[in-house]
Parts: structure tokens; sequence; C-alpha cells
């Protein structure tokens, strides 16, 4: 007999466990006001204090509906959790990655519900955002503060959508400025170094990244679409290779193949160079199957991005590249393509950027002493009777009187 379905707006069992951080999570499923049943959870140091945190937001789940109003009396961390559902939606539609559902999930559980999750929308200001953005860059880094303004421009821009603010008060509030400096590439010789110096590390054999590093560098492509390549997406005899799904691990359930790219125009088929056809077919084996990845962990199954990266920090220090990421691949895919005369639509089709802007505001090299100017300029030169350049003729002094009088 099957289990009777939850009412709406209730929830079931709720289950407590520990996690390997040393934390307690509670757990349980939450039947909303769509009908979907989703997991609810929450974590703690304790038992107790997991178990509180997990019905505080039932409680506040309970209070809102798809067709609920916003008003100024609503509290913060109500307007997140009906923000949430939509994100929600859209993953489970494909729109959004599952990846990202992850990462808004965390921004509203570790800085913005914390924060200010207990104020109504009418103790929202623009001050109190701003010390939330502020105090999350000088903790967490850049990269994490940024992502939280985009969490709280989104639901602060639902509320704004219900009529509880005049204007999103996330729009004025200071953007976080890239600390990053200039594109760094490296250079032919380099990149030449760095390979052979990775295929000699017993280390970095160990964990098969030669060959994986190698194609990271004979295609710009991240780590992520790296791992994601099985051998039904190469074609060997045309020298191509399709980016057609990436590597990522899905909270509960761990790395799985997604069959999307980074975004639309992350679905691309690259030519490879020959050194790369070669090691792809001395690759192979015998009994390959079109769905199996490529670049395997070195145990088996799919690659984990995260630990390869960090499998990447240590081979590149090894072999004295220290300040070597994997993202300073695509940079130096992109540089040695604009240096070859290519064109930057054709540098941003290679790394799977939707805009050209993008490539050449990151991913360039900018070319400070060969602009190209002093030829174009030679025209403005004086020339004298015998072809040397000289300085103008000065104006007599009433002429100099009479250009000054007419301003």
């Amino acid at each position: 007999m099957a289990r009777p379905r939850l009412p709406i707006g209730t929830y079931g069992e709720i289950r407590c466990y520990p996690t390997p951080n040393g934390k307690f999570r509670a757990v349980t499923n939450y039947r909303d006001y769509d009908g979907v049943t989703r997991t609810v959870e929450r974590t703690g140091p304790t038992p107790a204090k997991a178990l509180a945190r997990l019905k505080e937001a039932l409680r506040d789940r309970g209070r809102i509906d798809a067709s609920a109003e916003i008003t100024k009396d609503t509290k913060l961390k109500a307007v997140a959790e009906l923000w949430f559902q939509d994100i929600a939606a859209e993953v489970r539609s494909g729109k959004k990655s599952p990846g990202t559902e992850r990462q808004y999930r965390d921004r509203l559980d570790t800085q913005i519900i914390p924060a200010i999750g207990e104020l109504r929308m009418s103790e929202v200001t623009v001050s109190r955002v701003d010390r939330v953005v502020k105090d999350t860059a000088e903790k967490n880094g850049q990269a994490v503060a940024k992502m939280t303004r985009t969490v709280l421009s989104g639901v602060l821009g639902l509320a704004t959508r219900h009529d509880a603010f005049d204007h999103n008060p996330v729009r004025d509030v200071r953007r976080i400025e890239s600390a990053a400096g200039p594109a760094r590439a490296l250079e032919i010789a380099q990149a030449q170094e760095l390979r052979a110096r990775i295929a000699t590390d017993p280390v970095a054999m160990r964990r098969d990244l030669p060959d994986f590093t190698d194609m990271m560098l004979a295609t710009g492509l991240r780590i992520g679409e790296t791992a994601g390549i099985v051998w039904d997406a190469v074609d060997l005899e045309a020298g191509t290779v399709e980016v057609r799904a990436i590597v990522i691990r899905v909270r509960k359930v761990g790395l799985v193949l997604k069959p999307k790219p980074k975004s639309k125009t992350g679905y691309r088929t690259l030519e490879l160079p020959s050194w790369a056809v070669a090691m792809l077919i001395r690759r192979r084996p015998a009994d390959a199957k079109p769905d199996d990845p490529i670049f395997t962990a070195p145990l088996g199954g799919l690659r984990d991005p995260s630990n390869t990266n960090a499998d990447l920090k240590e081979a590149f220090a090894v072999a004295g590249y220290g300040w070597v990421t994997s993202h300073v691949f695509r940079k130096t895919v992109a540089s040695i393509m604009d240096d070859a005369g290519l064109t930057a639509r054709a540098a941003a089709d290679q790394l799977g950027h939707a805009k050209v802007s993008m490539t050449q505001d990151n991913y360039f090299k900018r070319k400070v002493r060969k602009t190209g100017a002093a030829a174009a300029l030679e025209p403005l030169a004086v020339v004298g009777p015998l072809g040397h350049g000289v300085d103008p003729v000065p104006l007599p002094p009433a002429e100099l009187s009479r250009d000054d009088s007419e301003g």
C-alpha cells in the first residue's frame, strides 16, 4: 500500500545525523503549496540547534506560498525561501545548474539569513545590505561577496515586484571591484616547458595529469568540461571534440555527468591540434565504450573537478609554475590565438563565451608596445624638401594674436 501524501503545508518525520565536518544535519520532507514535496534541511553545531533551525525554517516556509503577498511586514528569510522555490523550479526544468542551486543555498544559509534574515522588508535598507556584502568580502573574499550580492538582488527583487520597495535596495549597494590584474598567460616556450615537466613528474603521472593538462592546453576547456569528455564526443579521423557535458557534484547524489555545458554557447565542436589527436589515439583502449569518460579519476569513475584542481595546483608548483592555475590555460589559448591574428569572435567561440567582450577584456593580453599606432600615424609628419621631417613653421605674432582673439 502506497504511503499517503503529506497534506499541503505540512512536513514528515525529521531525521538528524552527524556530518563529516563535525556538525549535525536535520532533514525532513515538506509539501509546499504548489503540491511538490521537497527536502528541507538545516545544520547546527548540536542536534538540538539543527532541529531548532529546521523547525524555524519550516514555520516560515508555511507562511508563504506561490501566490502569497509580500508586504513591508514580511521577514527577509520568508521572502528568501519563496525566491529559492523559483530557483529550485528552474533547476528541475534544466534552466539552471544544480551547482548554482547549491551555491545560492549556501549564500542564503551562511551569509544572508544569519545576518539579516529576521529583518522585515520595512527594515531592510541600503546601508544594512551594503554591510552584509562588505563583511562577506572581508571574511570570505570577493567571489563569495559577489555571489552574495547576486542572491540578495534576486531576493529583494522579488520583494520589489510585490511593491514592498520602490526600487531594489541592492541597486545602490557598492559593487565588488575585482582585484585581478591583467590577464596573465603562458608564453609558448613556458607552455612547452610546463608540459614536459608534468609529463616526467611521478606524482602527476600517477594522477593521470599529463594527458589531462595536454587536453586543456589543446582546447582551452575548463576542468569540468575536460573531465566530461566521453569517447563518443571525439572524432579521431576528423580531429575534433564535441563539448556537450560537464562533471559536477550534486548534493546527496555525488558526481554526475551533466548533459549541458555552462551556457548555451558552451555547446561547441572544436578542432584539435595533431599532437592532441595522437595523445587520444594512444590513450583509447580497445574496449572503449561510447559513454566512457576519457579522463577518469585515478581509481576509476568520473573525475572530481575540485580534487583535480587541487592536484593541478600541486603539479604546477612542483614544476616551478606556482602562479599558474587551470584558468591560465584558457588565457594561454586565447592569447596564442590573438597573437596568430585570429579574431576575438573565434577565441570566444573556442572558449565558449557568449560575449566577445568577455574574451577581449579578460583573456587577451594587453599589447602595450605593438598597437599599430606608429605606422598609422606616419602620414602626420611634415615633409621637408629632402624628404626629412621638419618642425612646423611658427605663425607670425599678428596671426597668433588674431587666432587668440577669435577664441
